[in-house]
Parts: C-alpha cells; structure tokens; sequence
C-alpha cells in the first residue's frame, strides 16, 4: 500500500535527506524501470549516479555511498544493507489482499475451525478437525489433512496437499504442488522372501513461523516421532526432505536438493543446488554446501562460515587441490604415452 517516504524511513530504521516535499511512494522497481513513485536501490556509485538520474521518487542507498556527491533535489534514504531494507520495503508495499470470502465450491468437513479473515479458493478441501489461523489464505485446489493446524498469515497456493498430523506457524508460504507430511521412504526386508514391508510412518511434521517452501517440493513426516523445519529457513522448488529430517532456522537450501531420513541440518545453513545428503548425515551450524555436493550417510560436517564441495565432500580448498593433482597425473600420464609412441 503507499506509504511516504519519511514514513517508509522510520519503518525502516534508515536516514532520509531530502530537502522538498515528502514524496509518497508506491511500489518498487529496477533502475531501468523506474517510474514517478517508485523507490529503486543502488549499493554501488554507479548504480547510484544511474538511481539518480532515474524517474524514480527516491533512492534506497548505502550508507557509504549516498553522501559521495550531491543528489540534484532526488530524496535518499541511506542504510548499510540497502539491499535488504528495498527487500523490506517491497513487502510494505504490497499491495492489500482481496477481502476474505470462501469459495462455494469448497469443501469443508464438520469440525473444521476457521478463524477471522480467511480466504479459500475454489475446489479447496479442508478435512474434519482442520484449523486455520487468522489472516491465512488457501489456494485452490488444496487438500488439507484432517487436523491440520494452520497459523496465522500463512499462505497456501493452489494444489498444494497437506497430510494429517502436519503443523504449520504462522506466517508460512507454501508454493503450488508442494507435498507436507507424506509418508517417508522406509521400508523392512524379510530376509527370507526379499519381500518389503513398510516400517510404520505415523509421525508429524512442523513447520516453524516464517518458513517459505518452493513449488513442487516434498517434505515426510516422521516415522514414529517428528520432522521439523526451523523458524525462517527458505526451501527452493523441487526439494525432498526424508522423514525424521531436522532443518534448524534460517537455512536455505537451493533446488533439487535431496535430504536422505534422520539426518540434520544446523542452523544458518546454506545447502547449494543438487545437494545430496545420505542418511543420519548432519551438517553443522553456518557450514556451506557448493552445488551438487555429497554427503555420505552418517558423516558430520562442521565448521561455521567452512565451504565444503565434491562428493564426498570436502572442505573447497582441498577439494580444489585434489582437482590439481589430479590433472597433473592426467597431463603426465598423456605426456608419458606420447614420448612412448614416438
């Protein structure tokens, strides 16, 4: 919704130096695409002098660069991380969300608890005991499990589908045809007949308040007790996580990546793309993966700020060097076979 920009400052705990009227701000936008009543960034003085130049109504910008040279009348705020205050300030700004309203063609089953100013959509199905915080909005299409427990300000998109015993904080976001709490992957093998039955998967799954979970993405249940995804962690699209998984706050982990049951993640975390942890694994606080790294079942990985990649993987620097080696024993060996065919 608008705002003005010396009211957007104190929201933002940022300094403003203008020296007209206060401009009311509108949305947010890329340099190039700037226009009247739009708040662009910049972090570097290039991109401040092109800020400036812009038609936007005021520039975002570091601290160390707004005050380098004059800004022609243009309104500046000045903060130290520009690009997460414009982050902060696009939210809002968002626009005001449609009035509640529940579709007709929603199902909703005896039982289910549905709290103020909640919104679902066409052809959602909430089953017998379901319950939905306030200001939640369900897309179409959903299938939410009996007993489901929503918080408040969640956002469900279409088709997603919601197993019983999962439970959400508030504030969740999870993106279209995105699977929570489904039975995990675990099976026992009858030595004699090599025949496979599944091992009970009757556990819960919870999901921590500020949690945003990409399209498409799996995450199980646990087999006998919980999965659980901590406060503020951002999971990318086409991510599976195995039963009995932990994810501690404020991780992320890019797409594709696959989490092997039992296994942890520490908090602050960063799980680059392709990611493969084999089971009972466990990646330590502030450690980073690098894409398609490998985690071998039961291997701990520590280091808080340690970049570890390959498979297994390794710290980077001696992976890298393990690269370097190995391509001088190939330039070698291609040079030995060489002087030995002449």
């Amino acid at each position: 919704m608008p705002i003005t920009l010396s009211q957007l400052a104190d929201r933002l705990g940022a300094e403003i130096d203008r020296t007209g009227p206060d401009p009311v701000i509108t949305g947010v936008s890329s340099i190039p695409g700037a226009r009247p009543g739009y708040l662009v960034f910049a972090e570097e003085e290039v991109s401040f002098a092109a800020a400036l130049a812009s038609s936007a109504a005021a520039v975002l910008a570091s601290s160390r660069i707004a005050g380098v040279s004059g800004h022609g009348g243009k309104p500046v705020l000045r903060t130290l991380q520009p690009r997460l205050a414009f982050a902060r300030a696009a939210v809002l700004l968002r626009g005001a969300q449609a009035s509640p309203s529940i579709h007709a063609t929603a199902v909703l089953a005896p039982g289910v608890q549905i709290e103020g100013n909640v919104s679902i959509g066409p052809h959602a199905t909430l089953d017998e005991g379901a319950s939905v915080g306030p200001g939640t909005i369900i897309g179409s299409g959903a299938a939410i499990g009996a007993g489901v427990r929503m918080g408040s300000n969640c956002r469900i998109y279409p088709r997603v589908v919601i197993y019983p015993g999962t439970t959400l904080g508030d504030r969740v976001v999870i993106h279209a045809g995105a699977v929570l709490g489904a039975d995990g992957f675990g099976y026992v093998r009858d030595q004699v007949s090599g025949e496979y039955t599944q091992f009970p998967q009757q556990g819960t799954l919870v999901i921590e308040d500020d949690v945003e979970v990409g399209a498409n993405t799996t995450i199980d249940r646990g087999a006998l007790e919980e999965t659980r995804i901590g406060r503020g962690t951002k999971l990318d699209n086409l991510i599976h996580i195995g039963h009995n998984v932990r994810v501690g706050r404020n991780v992320v982990i890019a797409a594709q990546t696959g989490i092997s049951g039992s296994s942890g993640v520490g908090d602050g975390a960063i799980l680059g793309g392709q990611v493969g942890m084999g089971d009972h694994a466990f990646v330590g606080n502030g450690v980073i993966l690098g894409g398609q790294a490998g985690i071998l079942p039961k291997k701990k990985l520590l280091g808080p700020g340690i970049v570890f990649w390959g498979t297994p993987a390794k710290p980077v620097r001696q992976y890298l060097k393990g690269l370097a080696v190995l391509a001088r024993f190939a330039s070698s060996s291609r040079e030995d076979r060489r002087k030995g065919e002449e």
